[in-house]
């Protein structure tokens, strides 16, 4: 009996090659791209973003490998997820990563629900990761290529989804992806990575912000930790922990953003008192391998997308919360990133930082 998958097709050369791997392995395959917004809901031009070509590339890879392609809208619960969450997590002084929010909310959840109505196996993406077993349960791993892993934002990936779920340019590299793409005649061979957020190429996160909410993020004080007045800022949604770039205060020595209060609508600086700290709350958790960290467990940690691996241990102090202590000061640990947990190539699971 052959197997169907849903192949998720973003009109790059990684889902283009998942496609074409699946389809030697002798699945019967269906393409789609989904529609996530509209270029002026954004504040984008019309002719602005590439969407259109990306749906072109993906359907052209779809016909020459003789698969049926749909479009897919998702622009509501996009709308709601992903962008309603982003901008509400601006105005409270966070920093959320919309890319963990779309692959949980649209990729693994309404295209789970789509494939199951095609008839579908499995959803299948381009993404550098792949799948083991641990403690008897199928576990998400690091991508082969450690210049490409993408584990990190499919940390929320649960027993179940994985069951239903491939990665299969998980075991090469970029190289070697693009090398099948040309074999192949790909349009999208060597067609650029996507850099930035999709509905803000240009990393203007606060014009987004505003264009989508229509609110204007208020000036307010730039002040110490001690409360002594430095400056006036543009606004909250234009700054992140950590910053230190475009902060526009004169200073002898460089300032850092150490603290967002939206609630006084000041914006904290310092010179990088504050900055550092060693103990972090994770909250949201998704824990699918097996291990409940009731006991203190040592393990590796990642709290934020680029950032290398560290020593911490972990423990469990309710349903909901773990506590992380590195041995290491981190900085500029963010509240609504992700701190993702490894062991080896093992996902163990992650949380939301609180």
């Amino acid at each position: 009996m052959s197997h169907k998958a849903l192949i998720a097709m973003s009109g790059g050369v990684d889902s283009s090659v998942a496609a074409l791997l699946m389809r030697q392995s002798g699945w019967d395959c269906v393409g789609c791209t989904m529609r996530l917004f509209e270029n002026e809901d954004v504040g984008l031009d019309a002719k602005a973003c590439c969407s259109l070509d990306a749906v072109e590339d993906a359907r052209s890879v779809a016909v020459r490998l003789g698969m049926p392609y749909y479009v897919f809208n998702f622009t509501a619960d996009f709308r709601e997820k992903v962008i309603g969450k982003f901008v509400d997590c601006y105005f409270a002084g966070a920093t959320p990563n919309p890319c963990i929010d779309c692959n949980r909310y649209l990729k693994f959840d309404r295209l789970y629900e789509r494939a199951k109505a095609l008839g579908c196996d499995a959803v299948v993406t381009g993404h550098y990761a792949r799948i083991g077993e641990r403690n008897g349960v199928p576990v998400l791993k690091k991508g082969l290529d450690p210049d490409k892993d993408q584990s990190y934002v499919l940390y929320h990936l649960t027993a179940e989804q994985l069951r239903h779920t491939r990665f299969p340019v998980g075991e090469l590299t970029k190289p070697e992806v693009r090398a099948l793409a040309e074999e192949h005649g790909f349009l999208n061979a060597h067609r650029p990575d996507s850099q930035d957020i999709c509905f803000a190429p240009d990393g203007d996160y606060a014009k987004v912000i505003e264009t989508i909410s229509g609110r204007k993020s208020e000036p307010g004080a730039f002040v110490t930790p001690d409360g002594k007045v430095l400056g006036t800022h543009k606004g909250v949604i234009h700054y992140t922990l950590g910053q230190r770039k475009g902060l526009g205060v004169a200073s002898t020595a460089p300032l850092y953003v150490v603290a967002i209060r939206p609630e006084t609508n000041e914006v904290v600086l310092s010179h990088g008192e504050g900055l550092f700290t060693d103990t972090v709350t994770v909250r949201d958790l998704n824990l699918p391998a097996g291990e409940d960290f009731s006991e203190p467990k040592r393990v590796k940690a990642k709290i934020r997308y680029r950032h290398p691996e560290q020593p911490c241990t972990a423990v469990r102090t309710d349903d909901d919360t773990l506590v992380l202590t590195f041995d290491t000061p981190q900085r500029a640990v963010t509240k609504g990133q992700s701190a993702v947990l490894y062991d080896g190539d093992d996902v163990l699971g992650g949380g939301t930082i609180d």
